[in-house]
């Protein structure tokens, strides 16, 4: 028995080794610098952020909820947007690559901590943006809309707040100071 339980140990090991070996000798074909999305002036930026919530309640199917938070701060949105970019695989889903169509950037699956969405972003400028993320759960609909404007210079550079409001990237923890 305790054989047994070694030769299993050491069949899970090998992989695993293997694995490591194999992922260091493989090239590492995109730096971390390299960034294909919108880049944002730093700065104070205002946020509103709507969710929409269908089909939360059974009392009430059709029902939409919706809720409205605005805020401002002193955020470099690019940063953030890394963090969108580089949205990684959560478990069985598995990230898409952004579409770029005239001046928006369309995720048809973007693996967020609540589950898979769907995210647009369409880029007016170096100092605004709108951000969609849709999230379809069996009959829970939600539908987070954040629109985002530079309102100006921050007073210091210590002002810059990296976490702010939004999808992803602040739920996880991750920078996000494009979503807020």
């Amino acid at each position: 028995m305790h054989r047994r339980k070694m030769v299993c140990a050491w069949r899970m090991a090998v992989p695993s080794a293997l694995a490591i070996a194999w992922g260091l000798a493989v090239p590492i074909f995109a730096s971390a610098d390299e960034f294909d999305g919108p880049s944002f002036r730093l700065g104070m930026w205002e946020f509103e952020r709507t969710l929409e919530h269908t089909g939360s309640l059974a009392a009430l199917p059709r029902a939409t909820f919706l809720t409205r938070e605005q805020t401002a701060r002193c955020v470099d949105p690019t940063q953030a947007m890394r963090e969108t970019f580089r949205s990684s695989d959560v478990g069985n889903c598995h990230s898409a690559k952004p579409e770029k169509l005239d001046n928006r950037y369309i995720f048809s699956l973007r693996c967020d901590v609540l589950g898979p969405v769907r995210t647009e972003i369409a880029v007016e400028s170096d100092a605004a943006y709108t951000e969609v993320n849709e999230l379809l759960a069996g009959k829970f609909k939600r539908r987070e809309t954040v629109v985002a404007h530079r309102i100006g210079d921050c007073e210091s550079d210590s002002m810059l707040a990296i976490p702010a409001i939004g999808s992803s990237a602040a739920k996880s923890g991750k920078a996000s100071g494009s979503h807020r």
